[in-house]
């Protein structure tokens, strides 16, 4: 796995987690770091998706490895 393909996994991992968070507890971890849909809670938001859509198109390849 190269850099991006680290990079992408670990924001889909902190999605992830988040999303635990939200269904179990009620808490936006995000939200709560950085503000309500601030442009900085957008922007990690914007992040875990590209990444969850990243690692949609290179899955085949990191198979193969």
């Amino acid at each position: 796995m190269n850099a991006m393909d680290w990079i992408a996994f670990i924001l889909v991992i902190i999605g992830a987690l988040n999303w635990g968070l939200i269904g179990v507890f009620d808490f936006d971890l995000v939200a709560t770091i950085f503000g309500v849909m601030t442009m900085l809670a957008r922007l990690v938001y914007i992040l875990v998706g590209l990444s969850a859509i990243y690692l949609l198109a290179t899955s085949g390849k990191m198979a193969k490895k």
